[in-house]
């Protein structure tokens, strides 16, 4: 809309015809469950929406036929039922962007919910929003800020009920909600559509993998300690001290990847670091235990570094790394340790021809170049989303 008037309020300049009106007075609060969850289970009558699913949702809407964890009986489910449309805020976060997070759901397919530990249970009884607006609008940046100011915590953070009831927060036409809903959606069918065809090309990448490197007639399997140089002499643990300065541009690799950034480096090399102890294996075991660093980098002590020798193409051995099953040569669960003893011996395919290695090396390379072309574009269109939503959610940028 051209040669919009706008108006200032509590909440910032927005379009004069939006109103601005209090949490309290669209929502009512209902109450909610404290169920541990030793107390549900993963089957049962009723769903209980847990707080750490609110907090995995990428978006402010969530289809509930999508699955949840935690189920509880009719007789624990005596709390009022989620109604299609209904918001389930978290009232506990560990960090200030997870703060109070807000999704709408819907999709109940005639089955029973409830909300359930450490959430609040939010319904907009009067229609004041559109369907998925709700969402939308809480999670919005000057309703963030607003919420900001009222946080309490040290190591969780909160707003209480009575505060949030008295946040303020915008009020477009419901012509203008239904629109910017609507573009919002369009660009998170969008990024949906990419996540989807990005976990394909992860799939067929893993596929082609373990075929390409099945061991064929003429190769042999070698301990890692025959092909690899171990350069772990050249690792620098950083003391507490030292950590507060990070603020270079030079990687600081560990265990977990890249950890930080310093001044200093050790290494100027294309190297393969795997990790030593069990930071870098997750409970899936789905993480690849050895990752690739290319030119200046410092490592610490909690990651193996090793370097091809010279009959070994050094993209080869990185794959060869990444397709092992780490359960293959290493014990003690999700900290378990890998001591340079071990890591030695670990046995690995390879082809007597080096021509060969580089071939398959290639192939993989390119297919992962793909995903990361295709990650680098969903990196983008989150952004373009995230100011889509800044703009729309204030007015500056209108649709009717």
């Amino acid at each position: 809309m051209n040669n919009t008037e706008y108006k200032q309020t509590e909440v910032g300049l927005i379009p004069s015809d939006w109103e601005v009106k209090t949490i309290g007075e669209i929502f009512t609060f209902y109450s909610t469950s404290n169920y541990s969850k030793a107390e549900m289970s993963l089957y049962g009558d009723v769903g209980c929406v847990h707080y750490g699913l609110i907090h995995a949702i990428e978006n402010s809407h969530y289809s509930l036929s999508s699955g949840i964890k935690y189920y509880v009986t009719k007789e624990q489910a005596k709390y009022e039922a989620i109604q299609e449309g209904d918001v389930i805020m978290v009232d506990a976060s560990e960090d200030l962007v997870g703060l109070n997070k807000s999704v709408e759901v819907f999709d109940l397919n005639n089955k029973e919910y409830i909300a359930g530990l450490h959430t609040f249970h939010l319904r907009d009884n009067n229609s004041t929003y559109v369907g998925t607006f709700k969402g939308l609008i809480l999670n919005s940046n000057s309703v963030k800020k607003q919420m900001l100011r009222f946080a309490v915590g040290m190591k969780v953070f909160g707003v209480s009920k009575p505060q949030l009831q008295n946040i303020l927060i915008p009020v477009p036409t419901k012509a203008e909600q239904t629109a910017i809903a609507t573009a919002l959606s369009d660009a998170d069918a969008l990024i949906s559509s990419l996540e989807k065809l990005i976990a394909k090309k992860r799939n067929i990448k893993q596929g082609a993998m373990q075929k390409l490197l099945q061991p064929k007639e003429g190769w042999e399997v070698k301990k890692l300690g025959e092909i690899v140089v171990v350069l772990d002499n050249l690792r620098k643990p950083l003391n507490d001290s030292e950590r507060q300065k990070m603020k270079g541009d030079i990687p600081y690799c560990g265990a977990n990847g890249i950890v930080g950034f310093v001044d200093d480096y050790v290494i100027d090399d294309d190297i393969i670091l795997m990790a030593e102890d069990g930071g870098y294996f997750d409970e899936y075991k789905t993480r690849p235990i050895a990752y690739r660093m290319k030119g200046k980098c410092w490592v610490n002590n909690h990651a193996h570094i090793l370097k091809a020798k010279m009959e070994i193409d050094q993209d080869f051995l990185f794959y060869s790394l990444v397709n092992k099953n780490i359960l293959d040569f290493i014990n003690g669960g999700t900290r378990a340790k890998l001591n340079k003893g071990e890591l030695v011996n670990i046995l690995v395919a390879v082809s007597k021809s080096k021509e060969e290695q580089t071939r398959i090396a290639t192939i993989l390379s390119g297919m992962d170049a793909e995903i990361s072309a295709l990650e680098t574009k969903l990196e983008k269109y989150k952004k373009v989303k995230l100011g889509m939503m800044q703009n729309l959610l204030t007015g500056k940028i209108r649709l009717v």
